[in-house]
């Protein structure tokens, strides 16, 4: 698998510079988002099938790596 590096982009012209999956406008807190409200992995890739597992695993691995960032920053 790719690091989430590859797959998450930060653009100031798509999504006002929020984290992006591969330069598309659907974001990070989308996908993050719609796994929250209990959306299956199968669910998003069925209304969005230009995303990958591996786009949604990505996003999870960004978030982990972020929070992780910000506990060790308090």
């Amino acid at each position: 698998m790719k690091h989430y590096s590859e797959i998450i982009t930060i653009n100031p012209e798509i999504r006002f510079g929020k984290p992006c999956i591969r330069g598309m406008r659907i974001s990070v807190y989308d996908i993050l988002s719609w796994l929250a409200a209990g959306m299956s992995n199968a669910e998003i890739l069925a209304d969005y099938p230009e995303l990958s597992d591996e786009d949604i695993i990505a996003t999870l691995s960004y978030a982990a790596d972020r929070e992780h960032k910000i506990s060790k920053a308090s």
